[in-house]
């Protein structure tokens, strides 16, 4: 789930620039060059094609990856790209919100730097058969864990018209979602829907002629919210964040990418929940264990330059958030967390387990 595309000659060969890359790369820096006598482990929770992990290993060789993607294929690619980088690297089958999981099974207390960049893959949309796209003729099919067993031809063959309008309306913000929910119940009726073009067909007959003429493909919007459905990506999304800020040294510091207004949503309320001083009004002075763990890097969501979107249309929607924890949970809180009593960590800790 992201938005960078297949690349073997590095991160700026052929093919899209992953998102945002300086920015992200000038972003997480102070937390992957902070001198240290270990090192730096960096966590990409969607992997993908690795374009922006390539870029983060090749400017930091104390940095080590670990990188998950729920899409098997992906990561079979990614490790033949990253050959380069043996022994630096640990790929992993899961989806980001398994991350305390991940680093308990690896031995990894703290982390120093994260990554989610929430965007579909080029090779994802481009590959027909895996149904993402509505330019292509292909199976119902949009899982990008193909292991799973939810698909988008269950999702429209056997959903009510009511939770299709709540899911058309929410993921795929389309104004017309209970006219397309009402038209995919009543052709599913005549035969089951199996195919992407004949989705497409109900869905341009559904909207009105005038709004068909603006706003882009007919296609686009319910394509992204089925999407968003068979994949779980909102829940999983709002397990993932709180738990890589749980996981993060103090220093360490989490970038996220989000393309629709509901992932950026999460991770905004996810980051002002822990950048806010909860100290009462009241209260002549902050207390010290209400004031915050962390701060934001970023003001608002930053957005690519023109230039970026100009050479990589699919980077246009795309919304940038990022924080640094600034000191130590006083409470243990998932993955790593210290005992009461003891000592935050100073610097970097240890990484047992990476391969």
């Amino acid at each position: 789930m992201h938005g960078d595309d297949e690349r073997e000659e590095g991160p700026r060969a052929q093919g899209h620039v992953p998102v945002m890359l300086d920015r992200i790369l000038a972003l997480l820096a102070p937390a992957l060059s902070a001198p240290s006598d270990e090192d730096a482990i960096y966590v990409d929770a969607t992997l993908g094609l690795a374009g922006h992990a390539t870029a983060v290993l090749a400017a930091y060789p104390r940095a080590r990856l670990i990188g998950l993607d729920r899409d098997t294929t992906a990561l079979e690619r990614s490790r033949r790209r990253l050959e380069p980088y043996a022994g630096r690297f640990t790929l992993v089958h899961a989806v980001y919100d398994e991350i305390p999981q991940v680093l308990a099974d690896l031995g990894v207390p703290r982390i120093h730097a994260i990554l989610f960049d929430l965007g579909v893959s080029s090779p994802q949309l481009d590959e027909a058969e895996r149904g993402f796209a509505y330019s292509y003729d292909a199976p119902l099919d949009m899982r990008m864990d193909r292991t799973q067993r939810l698909t988008a031809e269950e999702v429209v063959n056997t959903y009510s018209v009511a939770d299709l309008t709540r899911i058309l309306r929410d993921y795929g913000e389309e104004r017309f979602a209970r006219r397309v929910a009402e038209a995919i119940v009543r052709e599913r009726g005549r035969a089951p829907l199996t195919s992407t073009a004949r989705l497409v067909d109900v869905v341009r007959g559904a909207i009105p002629a005038a709004s068909r003429r603006t706003g882009g493909h007919p296609g686009k919007r319910t394509f992204q919210a089925l999407r968003m459905e068979v994949n779980g990506e909102l829940a999983a999304l709002e397990r993932a964040v709180p738990a890589a800020l749980d996981a993060l040294a103090v220093g360490g510091r989490i970038a996220v990418l989000s393309y629709h207004s509901l992932e950026d949503r999460i991770v905004k309320r996810a980051l002002a929940a822990r950048t806010t001083d909860t100290t009462p009004p009241d209260l002549p002075v902050p207390l010290p264990e209400l004031q915050p763990r962390f701060r934001l890097l970023t003001r608002g969501a930053e957005q690519p330059a023109d230039e970026e979107t100009t050479t990589n249309p699919r980077a246009a929607s795309a919304r940038l958030r990022a924080a640094e924890r600034i000191r130590e949970e006083r409470r243990p809180r998932g993955i790593g967390a210290m005992p009461l009593g003891e000592q935050p960590p100073s610097g970097r800790s240890g990484a047992g387990g990476i391969a």
